[in-house]
């Protein structure tokens, strides 16, 4: 008797990359003309407020406008319903979900690009008046040196630290990385203002967000043992705690909206952690300006 195969299922398509970068040629390209790209991102997100820090630093609202996105995704899968005209305008047929941050081109009706170090870096270099810059060509190796810190060793550290259904010695050995990690910015912030020398760059934009998430998101799967030794170390959180109080970095801090995006998100449990706060960011944000939220 034969058999007839079942049909084989279409496998399932890859989320296509966007990686396109701006650049300086006219002749073709993205690239750089006032008001022709859009960011659209979320505050409550790591990568959307360091998107926005920087663009409040670059002082290029009129040049690069923003469309702020809800704090918590309205579609499956982390997506936007209002980026889902970018997507499907920029991939063929595309399935998956409309993430935030993207930078698109007006003109186009097209993503350029959804990778937050590129844009980040584009924003920078192409759009800056030149009196800020985030990006020096001296800095760049101590930048990706932190971008690479604070995305392993902080926050991944955090995250395994707080899981509840690791094995205790698991859970001891990240928090040991994160303690580590936590102690080359404190060294380097003792006795200076900025991590890099002195002035601010992006490795103090990506510092402060990610000590942001690690106070209001990670610290609830933290014991308050672990909680008291993250917050042993005084430079680091002063230097966070200054940040916070220029308008530039307070104005976008959407503290409900990380919460409600942490609880919708969220399958941990809370530990005790939960009770014992580092910084207290909404006394120091309270003199910058709010960024208008939707």
């Amino acid at each position: 008797m034969s058999v007839t195969p079942q049909a084989a299922r279409p496998a399932a398509r890859p989320a296509p990359a966007f990686r396109g970068r701006i650049g300086a040629d006219p002749r073709g390209g993205h690239y750089a003309v006032p008001r022709r790209y859009r960011l659209h991102l979320s505050t409550a997100c790591p990568q959307g407020l360091a998107i926005a820090v920087a663009h409040g630093l670059l002082g290029i609202g009129d040049t690069c406008p923003v469309t702020f996105l809800p704090a918590v995704p309205d579609r499956p899968g982390g997506g936007h319903a209002a980026l889902r005209p970018l997507y499907e305008a920029s991939a063929h047929r595309y399935r998956g979900p409309a993430l935030a941050p993207v930078l698109s081109d007006d003109w186009s009706g097209r993503i350029v690009s959804t990778h937050a170090p590129d844009i980040l870096r584009d924003l920078d270099e192409h759009f800056g008046d030149g009196r800020t810059t985030l990006y020096p060509g001296d800095a760049e190796a101590g930048i990706r040196d932190v971008e690479r810190l604070c995305a392993q060793d902080i926050d991944e550290a955090a995250q395994r630290a707080g899981r509840a259904d690791a094995a205790p010695e698991e859970r001891a050995e990240a928090l040991e990385t994160l303690l580590g990690a936590l102690g080359e910015p404190e060294r380097r912030l003792t006795g200076r203002q900025f991590l890099l020398g002195d002035r601010l760059t992006a490795a103090d934009v990506v510092l402060w967000v990610t000590l942001v998430q690690l106070d209001t998101v990670h610290r609830h799967h933290l014991d308050a043992h672990a909680v008291h030794r993250v917050a042993g170390h005084p430079a680091l959180w002063s230097h966070a705690r200054r940040l916070a109080a220029r308008p530039a970095f307070g104005a976008h801090l959407d503290l409900d909206g990380i919460a409600r995006r942490h609880h919708v998100g969220c399958r941990g449990l809370e530990a005790a952690g939960s009770a014992v706060q580092i910084l207290d960011w909404a006394a120091h944000t309270d003199g910058a300006r709010r960024a208008p939220r939707p």
